[in-house]
């Protein structure tokens, strides 16, 4: 016995209902009874879940032919497996081209009748569990998507988060601030995007360029922190830092924003007339990334102060630049950057060192030995 089902019946002889509904009593199922089309298409509208329907031909306002149409066009209602039964063999080809999943004559044998049901009832209920299962799937996939989203987000930012506690590292060693850091991250970005760059390029340009000066955890505190001019051999060392940088963050291939850094570290001296180091790179040969933070970064130091120099006025920081146009800096970023040279100025007011403590300054209450 097939249980919770639904059978409709449309037929405009009241006694044909009736007799439908008696031969078909044992299925235990609500039985639905429609005079015509219509009829059968307002009382589908409150039975959606209807499992079978078998339809005469014949009827007033709307016949077979025309809801047999409409149910077969209608997403609601066409998986509704459709028995016509009809007195006339002659209808039945016309009612299968429409779409009719079967059909009985009249007069009907009762036993066959209800085999025919029972066979529809059975498959509409298959593919009503199948599509149900259909749907938890999708929405399993969904989910799981969703919830892979929120993993790969979550590496993202933990990726960015790493980039910026090692460039953070370096300026332990530099008596840099933090907003240094985020002021090169924020810098590389908005060249990265006036220079056409992609917004996952500019994303991972964001993310990888605090870790320009990640090598400096490797120079001596006696060159780092040196208040002179370097001599030559000092110079030589403190060029290092590229290298070390660069082997710190090597073999890194599978994590976009490291191997980002890996180039940015390594690069980010080169000039664009091949005169930088480590590598004397000239030109294109230098990747982007390591063009524009090399510009950002060269801008943002001539405006800080340095163990070995003041900060920088504005007008004289642009005049030191406007000299390296072409032999230090990559010549197309360079004059994206002068024309958007207001954003950059605006940027580093957002993220001034005013009122920030340094990093040394953080450390202090832990470095005093009264209370160790």
């Amino acid at each position: 016995m097939i249980d919770a089902v639904k059978i409709m019946a449309v037929d405009d002889v009241p006694m044909n209902l009736d007799m439908l509904e008696v031969m078909l009593s044992d299925l235990e199922a609500t039985f639905l009874k429609a005079s015509n089309g219509q009829e059968a298409l307002e009382l589908l509208g409150e039975h959606q879940d209807t499992d079978t329907i078998l339809l005469d031909l014949e009827m007033p306002v709307m016949n077979g032919y025309e809801l047999l149409s409409r149910l077969k066009r209608d997403d609601r209602y066409r998986d509704i497996p459709v028995i016509v039964v009809t007195a006339d063999r002659s209808e039945v080809l016309s009612a299968l081209s429409l779409g009719a999943n079967d059909f009985l004559t009249k007069p009907y044998n009762p036993d066959e009748l209800k085999l025919r049901v029972r066979n529809h009832l059975r498959s509409k209920k298959l593919m009503d569990i199948s599509l149900g299962m259909n749907n938890a799937l999708e929405e399993q996939v969904v989910k799981k998507t969703a919830d892979l989203r929120k993993a790969l987000d979550f590496s993202k930012r933990t990726e960015y988060e790493i980039s910026i506690r090692l460039g953070r590292a370096a300026e332990f060693r530099d008596v840099e601030t933090g907003q240094h850091t985020r002021r090169i991250s924020e810098f590389s970005a908005l060249l990265g995007r006036l220079a056409g760059l992609s917004e996952r390029a500019c994303e991972v340009l964001r993310y990888a360029s605090p870790l320009h000066d990640v090598g400096k955890i490797g120079i001596p505190d006696r060159i780092l922190l040196k208040p002179g001019k370097l001599d030559p051999d000092e110079m030589r060392l403190m060029q290092m830092h590229t290298v070390v940088g660069a082997k710190i963050l090597s073999h890194a291939e599978r994590y976009p924003v490291i191997a980002a850094g890996h180039l940015i570290a390594l690069q980010h001296h080169e000039k664009w007339d091949g005169t930088g180091y480590p590598n004397g790179l000239a030109g294109e040969q230098i990747h982007i990334f390591g063009r524009v933070v090399m510009l950002v970064d060269v801008f943002d130091a001539l405006l800080s102060e340095r163990p070995y120099k003041k900060a920088f006025p504005l007008e004289k920081v642009i005049a030191i630049m406007n000299d390296g146009r072409g032999s230090f800096f990559d010549p197309r970023l360079y004059d994206l950057f002068m024309a958007n040279l207001e954003q950059f100025v605006a940027l580093r007011e957002q993220l001034t060192d005013s009122g920030e403590e340094t990093v040394l300054d953080e450390l202090l209450p832990f470095l005093n030995t009264e209370s160790i």
